[in-house]
């Protein structure tokens, strides 16, 4: 598999290796130990979650306050999507910056978001489904939730038509309110 760092400090594209014949592929969709080697990401999967979307839906921007904190491992397993990972670090050298993705079933390629980064998705097929592998269990109150349509963040979701966003997205902060109400994470320093 291939690790790249993306434009975001700490968030990673992973390309896996197909090994194809008549039958069909076969490829590793993680391997934590070539992660934590090649990135320096000790990544202990806790939990796994699905969730399944329309063509149009919009999810996200959503980020785990620290403690307890959250990275989570990202993969499209049916359908297509165009994710993006927001860095929400106050103090980061990117904060409020974003990184797009576009993640489908057939290439396998995943996004490893860090704690305090925020993730979104717009699905671009119908029963569009992606995998989170996460580093922590769900623990009630510690969602961080940011509106995916923040003008101020101004995300390329280039939907086509007006995007399916839950209530709760749509009544989320901006950036800019989530960041005086002291709600988002600082930026880990070396």
């Amino acid at each position: 598999m291939r690790i790249e760092e993306m434009s975001i400090p700490g968030t990673y594209l992973i390309t896996p290796r197909h090994l194809r014949d008549e039958r069909g592929s076969f490829y590793e969709a993680l391997r934590t130990d070539e992660l934590e080697r090649v990135a320096g990401i000790p990544f202990q999967p806790r939990q796994i979650n699905y969730s399944v979307s329309k063509r149009h839906t919009l999810r996200g921007i959503h980020s785990v306050s620290i403690p307890p904190g959250q990275a989570k491992l990202v993969t499209c397993v049916r359908g297509a999507l165009r994710d993006i990972v927001v860095d929400l670090r106050v103090g980061s050298p990117t904060f409020g910056r974003h990184q797009v993705s576009e993640l489908d079933a057939a290439s396998g390629r995943s996004v490893y978001v860090p704690e305090g980064v925020g993730h979104g998705f717009l699905a671009l097929t119908d029963d569009a489904c992606i995998c989170y592998v996460v580093s922590s269990t769900f623990v009630p109150g510690t969602q961080i939730d940011i509106n995916p349509l923040d003008p101020d963040l101004d995300l390329p979701w280039n939907c086509p038509s007006e995007p399916l966003i839950s209530e709760k997205d749509a009544n989320a902060p901006s950036v800019a309110e989530a960041l005086a109400a002291g709600i988002l994470s600082g930026f880990p320093r070396a």
